[in-house]
């Protein structure tokens, strides 16, 4: 088994790591199901951008994570090394940017080891969730690239894979439209880049 696993002490209440979680397991479009007998979220496709799973606890204060994406032969595949970087780094971003989330100080909140403490809040608590702005702005821009090097057909279907990577957890942000331009013109990239693989082979083969 081969997952990226890392454990946090949050000592944060259980309904805010909670809201954290509803928050980002939406935003990414995770979605939870039964993987060889296990409950597991989620995400992407098998087809472009290829499955990334995850899976979360919490429990006396301390959070736990395990993500990896499916490697070529089938197997798990964790998020470091060079093999798939190109997915690899976004993700691992993605989950630096939830820790940081749930990090975040709360009022009130009593000092690092004060479990068991009770939170008495009278109000809502403002609280900062993670933001896939910056995905949707990047989903525009490689659905972009994969367009202008369409004519260079696996410069093209890359950027086109980039793009809808980002396009999905930008679709939850506040930048969504950035993110359906960038799904359009990754669909349209993909498109033109296979068309023009196909007249290079019958060139090549002519």
């Amino acid at each position: 088994m081969a997952r990226y696993v890392r454990d946090v002490v949050l000592n944060k209440p259980d309904d805010f790591v909670q809201f954290i979680m509803n928050d980002f397991l939406g935003k990414n479009q995770y979605q939870l199901i039964d993987q060889d007998g296990e409950s597991v979220y989620r995400a992407g496709d098998a087809m472009v951008e290829g499955y990334k799973f995850f899976k979360w606890g919490y429990m006396n204060g301390v959070f736990h994570v395990e993500a990896w994406l499916k490697g070529i032969a089938g197997g798990e595949m964790d998020l470091d090394g060079f093999v798939g970087t190109l997915n690899k780094k976004p993700y691992k971003d993605n989950i630096e940017q939830l820790i940081a989330a749930l990090s975040q100080p709360l009022p009130n909140q009593p000092a690092q080891g004060g479990q068991g403490t009770a939170y008495q809040y009278q109000q809502p608590i403002p609280v900062y969730t993670v933001d896939n702005t910056d995905a949707a702005s990047k989903a525009k821009l490689f659905g972009i690239l994969s367009i202008v090097l369409s004519w260079i057909p696996i410069g093209g279907i890359i950027f086109a894979v980039l793009a809808f990577s980002r396009a999905r957890m930008g679709m939850g942000s506040s930048a969504a439209q950035q993110a359906k331009t960038g799904k359009t013109c990754a669909t349209v990239g993909l498109v033109l880049s296979i068309v023009w693989w196909v007249i290079n082979t019958i060139i090549l083969l002519t």
